[in-house]
């Protein structure tokens, strides 16, 4: 089974993180995450994430740094998630994949339906931020 390459964002704005709610005609239908989507060939991780925040919500960030990857198996594929830590620019608020978005508390990003492949990332978010490592 072959491995898709993924970036997300995590979007800080006002103490808050972005998460996105997957549409019902999506894989993973009615599931939030933290926005992004695949990486295309011969593209940095880096670049496919302004392309993406760009495409699918019309959004600008800055000051993109690796946060952490984390490989997760659907049974039908597998994901390699790459996320980043951004700050908010601007942005249009075009929701293409999604049905809803959320500015949220990062202590309780825990209290949503995230994607699988999404929890690992919040868990570690809300660990950074309780000062556990």
């Amino acid at each position: 089974m072959d491995t898709i390459k993924v970036v997300c964002g995590i979007i800080f704005h006002e103490n808050k993180v972005l998460i996105c709610r997957r549409k019902k005609s999506k894989s993973l239908p009615g599931l939030w995450e933290f926005p992004g989507g695949k990486v295309e060939k011969g593209e940095s991780s880096e670049l496919a994430l302004i392309r993406e925040l760009s495409e699918e919500l019309g959004m600008k960030v800055q000051s993109i740094s690796y946060f952490r990857t984390n490989i997760h198996d659907y049974n039908t594929f597998i994901i390699e998630l790459n996320a980043y830590k951004c700050r908010f620019i601007k942005a249009d608020l075009i929701l293409k994949d999604h049905d809803a978005l959320e500015w949220v508390n990062v202590v309780d990003l825990s209290n949503w339906n995230l994607a699988p492949a999404d929890i690992p990332i919040a868990e570690e978010l809300i660990m950074e931020l309780n000062g556990i490592y």
